[in-house]
Order: C-alpha cells, then structure tokens, then sequence
C-alpha cells in the first residue's frame, strides 16, 4: 500500500511526469515500470543502483519530477543515494519502496529529513496497481501551488535597507486562519510579517528576520507588527468577527525587561483589548536570559495577553517550560503533523501533547495542516485548533475577512 502526504508539492499531470525508478531486483522493477505505463506515465528511466541513478540524473537533460527509490541495494544502497540526493539539493519528489517495518521506515523518514530530502510516503512491497494510482492521484490532487511565491531572485539586504522599509512602512502582516476544530468556524489568526518591498516584490521573512535579530533592531519590526495586528483585529471586532491574534515575539526580544509594557501601550492605543492578541514564543526563548523573559512573560499575562509556547516537542525542556509560565495555548509543531499519517511516534507525540494541554486547562492547536486526512486524525485526537495551507494560507486583511464570512456561512 501506499502510505504518506503529498503535501505542497506541485506535480506535473502524469502523461508529462518524469519518474525515475531506482531498483535492483529485474521483477520488482520492471514491475512498477509496467504499473507506471498503464497509468499513462511515459517518460521513465530506471537504474539497478544509487550509483546509476545518480549517472541518470546527471546525464539528464531535464529534472526527474518524482524518484521511486528502494532502500536494500548492491554497490549504492538507498540511503546512501538518498543523502547525495540532499547534498544536490533536489528538487525531485521521493518516494520510498520497501518491505520493512513501520519503526524502520520511521527512522529512514527522519534521516531524510535530516538530509533535506522530504519523502512523500512508502510503497510498500509487493507494489499493485492500485498502490501506483492512488500515489499517483494523491499527487495530482494536490497539484496547486499553497504557498506564498516570493521573489526568488531578490538580493540579499543590509540592516539599513531592511530599517529604511520598517520606517516607511513596506512591512505588513498576512493572517493565517485558526479554525476551531469542533465548530470549523474561525477563531483566530496568526500574523506573520511580510516585506513588500517597492523593487523586489514580496520577500521571504529568512531574508530579514535574522539580520533584525543579530544586529539587536528586531523590537521595531514587532512593534508594528503588533499595532498593525491589533488594528486590524479590532477591525474585525468592528464588523462583528470575534476573534483573536497571534503574534510572534522574538527571542531576543525577551532579555528587554520594559517589553512588557511597551506591547500593553502599543496595544491599547490601537483600541485592542489586550484579552483578544495571543503573544507566540518558542520553547527556546524563554530558556534565555530566565529571569528577565519570565518577568516579561508573567507581565504580560497579568495584563491580560494570551501566551503560546510555539513548537511544542522540538526542544528539549517542553515540560519545564510549562511549569515556569502560564501559558494558555500550547502549539503542536508541523514537523509532528506531516509525519503523524506514516510515523508512529509523531502520533503518539502529537496525543501526548494534546493530553498535557487538557490536563493542564489550556488550549491545543496543531499547525502546519495540510491535508484533508491530517485535519480528520486531530479531530479524532481531541486537538482544539489547526492552522495550516489546507485551511489557508496567509491571507490580507480583505481576504482573511472574506474567508472568516464563507467559514461562517457554512455553519448556520
């Protein structure tokens, strides 16, 4: 059978894919080079090794769309091949066929990430028809491009061109949707910062962020994604959409014991209830510097402001965390809900960490959703809350009040 999540991928209809095949035993290969043909995939090439398929790939006159890689090869075995393909950075789609256990192929999917390599899913052995049309689908229906396109050409920016278009307002926040998961109704947004900068187009937040951050300027860019956050909510308060925002606060941000203060004031003077924004902090920021983000952290919910402790599972003192601040939400990193379909200990991560946030009183919201399949198994978890591009993705203030009204119709 076919286990995995397509994801984000953009695919080619299948009669233009490029697929190559790489397996070492002649039944099993020309197998799935048959089962590929009677699903109109015709531009294949295959390869016995990890070594021939990268000879493949390099006298290739154009990329392979998808890979089909066994694991238990002679001369290159697959994970060799599969780290070289991560060295390459490619761009091609794996999928991995193999007759190993549940735990292995969990252990090979993290060492593909580890490499950079995302694999789709497994094709378990012995591969049918209907294995290759259902992978072969899954990828068609998930054809549509779901993230933000960002300008791929844009240079690299000084700390003085990225304050320039903080002063003159060239950044902006786009607000992914949080649907209750109960109700499927929208409850809140995460604002996310983006540059539109007047020459280069949108601009990835990799391009700015760490320069604010290293250089000490990153309060300014927060500071007006706060107050354009809370404008924007009170807005939607103005139209009759209770809901909330989420905002992220920079690690760095914490060591300031004034920041507290200086988010109430900014807030307010929007008009905003500090009860309505939810301040995102990740499990590493409040391990540094203790004392002063814990006087920022239990200011800030003294004032009133919800707090999220963001990638929940990825460091490596969640539960300290928990015990030192009053957090009111607790968010389930994307790297445990893409993996939550095929990997066991992601799901059992993922309950876990939904059990703790019921034990504790507090809220649970999954991000990074991406499939139909993934929403289903949260519901069926008990989580609270999902964002993610199956829901939607990042949305201006006019589109994010369009979709909150159609969430809304279809449930009354």
């Amino acid at each position: 059978m076919f286990t995995g999540s397509v994801g984000e991928m953009k695919i080619k209809s299948t009669d233009a894919m490029r697929v190559l095949v790489v397996e070492d035993d002649d039944f099993q290969r020309n197998l799935m080079l048959r089962l590929l043909r009677m699903n109109n995939v015709v531009d294949i090439e295959h390869a016995s090794d990890g070594i021939k398929a990268l000879q493949a790939i390099e006298a290739s006159d154009a990329a392979f769309d998808l890979i089909i890689s066994d694991l238990d090869m002679p001369n290159m075995d697959g994970m060799e091949f599969i780290r070289i393909l991560g060295e390459k950075n490619s761009a091609a789609s794996l999928v991995i066929t193999s007759t190993w256990n549940e735990t292995f192929l969990s252990s090979i999917q993290t060492m593909c990430n580890a490499y950079g390599i995302e694999p789709l899913g497994v094709l378990q052995k012995p591969i049918t028809n209907d294995n290759i049309s259902t992978l072969l689908r899954l990828l068609q229906e998930n054809s549509q491009p779901t993230s933000e396109v960002f300008d791929s050409d844009a240079p690299s920016f000084s700390l003085d061109e990225i304050m320039q278009g903080v002063r003159e307002n060239q950044f902006k926040p786009v607000f992914q949707p949080k649907i209750d998961l109960s109700s499927n109704r929208v409850v809140g947004a995460e604002a996310l910062a983006r540059w539109q900068h007047p020459e280069h187009g949108l601009i990835a937040p990799f391009a700015f962020i760490p320069i604010l951050e290293q250089s000490g300027k990153i309060n300014e860019l927060t500071f007006s994604m706060i107050s354009q956050s809370a404008i924007a909510c009170q807005a939607w308060a103005n139209v009759g959409l209770e809901i909330d925002v989420s905002v992220n606060l920079s690690l760095t941000s914490l060591t300031d014991t004034k920041l507290a203060s200086q988010i109430y004031d900014v807030v307010r003077a929007s008009g905003l209830r500090p009860e309505k924004m939810i301040l995102e902090v990740t499990e590493t920021a409040a391990m540094t510097e203790l004392a002063p983000a814990l006087e920022n952290l239990a200011r800030m919910r003294m004032r009133g402001f919800g707090l999220s402790i963001d990638d929940f599972g990825t460091g490596f003192a969640s539960m300290q965390q928990l015990s030192r601040v009053a957090f009111t939400e607790l968010k389930i990193d994307r790297s445990f809900v893409s993996l939550m379909l095929t990997k066991r200990e992601a799901r059992a991560i993922i309950e876990t960490s939904i059990d703790i946030a019921n034990r504790l009183g507090i809220k649970s919201i999954a991000e990074g959703v991406e499939t139909a399949r993934e929403l289903d198994v949260l519901k069926e978890y008990g989580c609270d809350l999902a964002q993610g591009y199956h829901i939607a993705r990042p949305l201006s203030f006019d589109d994010f009040v369009a979709f909150c009204y159609s969430k809304r119709g279809t449930n009354e």
